[in-house]
């Protein structure tokens, strides 16, 4: 019963890992040993030994002995494919920037659209913090009001594109992987703690 519990579990690592490689070959390779680790489970509830063949090799192979780092490593590497980079596009109007000339309004506006795109990095790791008042009066809104505010770090962010739109806005689009975020919330939660003392 714990071999084909075993089997199964390696069968669901074996797709993990299948959904995280390339298209085409490695798809086909993925799912001929996704069937050999079934046709092993099959063998071992019916008792019988695993067919010849029906073994996989790699860091697969090594799970299927009971090596628990091999298969904690197949793990990750599908995990982390799975994770895509979070990803923030920035705006700002050219002919609105405070220059003198349009070359300067042009790198100003850059340069708005890129702390543009920060801001929406830092609202998808840290959150918002959201204050709304909202008054009613006889059954009727009368003022309705709120403010934003976020606040945190972002560092290891990568530039993606600067593209002009129309002439007249800037488009700037920056990446950041889902590894560091951890790290950065709890950098965050540290410089709390210390403002608090």
């Amino acid at each position: 019963m714990t071999q084909t519990i075993r089997l199964t579990f390696l069968a669901c690592v074996l797709a993990l890992t299948g959904c995280a490689s390339d298209k085409g070959a490695n798809d086909k390779t993925a799912s001929d040993a996704g069937k050999s680790a079934e046709a092993t489970a099959t063998a071992g509830e019916s008792g019988e030994g695993p067919r010849e063949g029906a073994s996989s090799a790699g860091p697969a192979g090594d799970a299927e002995s009971g090596d628990p780092i091999a298969l904690k490593a197949a793990i990750d590497r599908s995990t982390a494919a799975q994770r895509p980079s979070l990803t923030a596009t920035g705006y700002a109007v050219i002919s609105v920037q405070n220059a003198k000339t349009p070359a300067q309004q042009r790198l100003l506006a850059i340069r708005a659209a890129k702390l543009d795109a920060y801001r929406g990095l830092a609202e998808q790791v840290y959150g918002i913090y959201l204050d709304s008042n909202t008054t009613v009066a006889d059954l009727v809104v009368k003022s309705d009001a709120f403010r934003t505010r976020v606040e945190g770090v972002v560092h290891g962010a990568q530039l993606g594109t600067i593209t002009p739109v129309n002439n007249e806005t800037y488009e700037v689009t920056i990446t950041l992987d889902r590894s560091t975020v951890g790290d950065l919330r709890r950098l965050y939660l540290d410089y709390l703690g210390r403002k608090a003392r």
